[in-house]
């Protein structure tokens, strides 16, 4: 959701560099380019620069104009907002990886940027003759059709990634084949009746996810951008350090807690990992880390920042539409399973550390606690926000707007506060009055963050279209419910074989897709499954966005741990099997949750609630200690079972599962503190 800004973290970061920190910065610069498709843009200099900028920058204005003020019918807001994003897109992304010569665009992108963008404007502008004709479309409609949906298509590849492509194009052939051979309507009526349904009818692109896109998530990114802006990126890496850098293996731990409040806010497993591994990563690696490990916390962190509460990457607000479901319920429900999360990544850190010998960062070169409460009011635009979203009494896009108006607030005081302090220490230019320099500096970051938030914008709104092409697809052609009785016959009803499978589609289909149009996508073709299967609504979809999520650390294409990798100069493989042992919670709580939502904190009590909070976190202590194989001393293999089963009862709600893991658990830990005082420790 909202695009972290590398540059912007780098030029507010208050710490010593060296040339070992500058060549790390050249390779995390490529590192984005080849992991991060956002990043693989044209190179606009100059005059065209501003001209493109301008353009995004009255996109983004437009974007918080229409969800506050147009009313307009959706078809005739919708195809604007997408034939928008088509300009912008193709002035930024090329058709191809690599250098990018300055101020050029390709004859044939022109060509494909004007029809493609043309074809959503005559939709838009010609919206009231089409729906008066209900069924009834001209030859040249089709071809109009048709060239949207490929331009649009062809946007989503350069932008997010093939992946998603897959994914969709899959599901439209199959649409095309039912069409044309089941209907029998032959391929050629077939095919168009098939861009009828996705191009002109609100059953393909302009559907659900792009409905979504346009009303909450891209106001929402609007205002990441100008969060980013604030600092609030380097205030969480500052406040991590203060907490937790001093600790045994600090730099691990610190990349934990930074990555989880960046990471919710960020919407990116891979911009995340990229961005915040930038400064994490090689700090874990000095203190003695190994390469592989280093690389999977930060890309185990980053990812779980999605799941994070309150944001949890745009998720918490698709839930809400999904659902019906009130803001305030779905964060509530969120919490334990990502505290869990975080706290079996942060166990294993501490664990490994204390099984290296390692330290952590010296007190005297870590931020003060106490002094950095000073800067705590940058926090505000987003505490505002998770207040006016939660009262129920605003709109989600009003809410937004506010929360927008602080950030710009926030950014002056800050602005002033850091011109003061230059003066003060004369680093300040005096022929630059205050007042000046705070003026434009500020006209300077709202321009770049209108702008910046419509290019974070660009990939998000081809993703939701392609997530609206394979819902369309599934209900078109009743493709969902024979998914559902296939996994019904294959489970033969029995729960957790069809959570198994569940789990492997939304790992297959999450791969390298966004985290937006992966919600829809997982919401569409595996949360019915469940549901069908006597699953709770909620349980059920945040099962399949879990592990939708999860697919970009587990293997084999784990784009975010492939990324920590790179930065870490590890080996891929070896990194992403680590990610995926950091982040057990996320492949274990998810299962407990379906069977039983007690764990999601639904109408619990309180003294119910923190029983099922104390048991889980003792329970992802046992895992995580089996995982590491290391306590007081190195834990035999009789032992890492035993305190696994442990583990695993307690996470099982329930008072005889709870009784019986303590006591494996206790037992194990206690005999692992008598071994460790009557003997030498022994390093794995």
């Amino acid at each position: 959701m909202f695009k972290k800004s590398k540059k912007n973290i780098n030029e507010n970061l208050e710490t010593k560099t060296s040339s070992a920190a500058a060549s790390e910065e050249v390779s995390v610069d490529e590192v984005m380019k080849k992991y991060d498709r956002e990043s693989n843009t044209r190179i606009w200099e100059g005059v065209p620069k501003y001209i493109v900028m301008t353009i995004m920058a009255l996109f983004s204005i437009f974007c918080i104009i229409m969800t506050l003020f147009i009313t307009t019918d959706d078809r005739i807001r919708l195809t604007s907002f997408v034939g928008s994003a088509l300009l912008m897109g193709y002035l930024v992304y090329p058709a191809k990886k690599g250098s990018q010569r300055v101020n050029h665009m390709p004859w044939y992108d022109i060509i494909i940027m004007v029809a493609g963008a043309g074809a959503f404007f005559y939709y838009c502008f010609n919206a009231s003759d089409i729906i008066a004709r209900v069924t009834h479309i001209y030859s040249y409609e089709i071809i109009i059709g048709l060239i949207g949906l490929l331009a649009l298509m062809e946007l989503c590849r350069r932008s997010v990634g093939v992946p998603i492509l897959v994914v969709a194009g899959a599901f439209m052939l199959y649409a095309w084949y039912y069409f044309s051979f089941t209907k029998h309507l032959g391929p050629s009526a077939g095919g168009q009746y098939l861009i009828y349904n996705l191009f002109y009818k609100t059953t393909g692109i302009l559907t659900t996810p792009i409905n979504v896109c346009s009303k909450y998530i891209v106001v929402f990114i609007i205002f990441g951008a100008f969060l980013e802006r604030t600092g609030i990126s380097e205030y969480f890496i500052k406040l991590a350090n203060s907490i937790a850098g001093g600790s045994s293996g600090g730099p691990a731990k610190v990349a934990v807690i930074s990555s989880a409040l960046c990471g919710m806010v960020s919407g990116s497993s891979v911009g995340n990992t990229v961005t915040t591994g930038s400064v994490t990563i090689p700090m874990m690696k000095k203190t003695g880390y190994k390469p592989e490990f280093a690389g999977a916390v930060e890309a185990a962190s980053s990812t779980g920042g999605q799941i994070m509460p309150p944001i949890m990457g745009a998720a918490a607000f698709l839930m809400i539409d999904y659902l019906g479901a009130e803001y305030s319920r779905i964060i509530t429900y969120a919490i334990l399973p990502a505290v869990l999360y975080f706290a079996g990544i942060f166990i294993t850190v501490h664990l490994e550390a204390k099984k290296l010998g390692l330290r952590g960062i010296p007190r005297a070169e870590l931020p003060s606690f106490l002094k950095l409460q000073k800067q705590i009011y940058l926090l505000i635009p987003l505490i505002v926000l998770v207040w006016l979203v939660s009262s129920n009494t605003y709109t989600m896009a009003f809410s937004a707007a506010i929360a927008i108006l602080l950030a710009i607030a926030i950014g002056l005081v800050e602005m002033l506060r850091i011109g003061v302090s230059a003066r003060k220490s004369g680093n300040a230019s005096a022929k630059t009055s205050l007042v000046k320099e705070t003026a434009v500096n500020l006209g300077s970051m709202i321009f770049n963050s209108f702008a910046n938030g419509a290019k974070s914008c660009i990939s998000v709104i081809a993703a939701c279209g392609m997530a609206g092409c394979v819902a369309g697809s599934i209900t078109m052609t009743g493709l969902g419910s024979q998914l559902i009785n296939a996994v019904l016959k294959i489970s033969g009803d029995h729960i957790f074989i069809a959570l198994f499978l569940t789990m492997l589609c939304c790992i297959v289909l999450g791969m390298g897709v966004p985290t937006t149009a992966n919600f829809c996508i997982m919401a569409t073709t595996c949360a019915p499954i469940l549901i069908e299967m006597g699953i709770d609504n909620t349980a059920a979809y945040f099962f399949v966005f879990y592990f939708g999520i999860v697919a970009d650390i587990t293997p084999p294409v784990a784009l975010a741990a492939y990324a920590g990798s790179a930065i870490a100069k590890s080996n891929p493989m070896k990194t992403a099997i680590n990610a995926t042992k950091l982040a057990i919670a996320a492949f274990i709580v998810p299962y407990i949750f379906a069977m039983n939502p007690v764990m999601l904190l639904m109408n619990e009590g309180v003294l119910s609630a923190i029983l099922v909070i104390v048991t889980s976190l003792l329970g992802i202590f046992g895992i995580a200690v089996c995982l590491n194989g290391h306590l007081f001393t190195r834990v035999i293999w009789p032992l890492r079972i035993a305190i696994l089963a442990g583990g695993l009862a307690m996470l099982v709600p329930g008072l005889a599962t709870d009784a019986i893991g303590f006591v494996v658990v206790a037992a194990v830990v206690l005999y692992q503190y008598l071994t460790a005082k009557n003997h030498t420790p022994v390093n794995a």
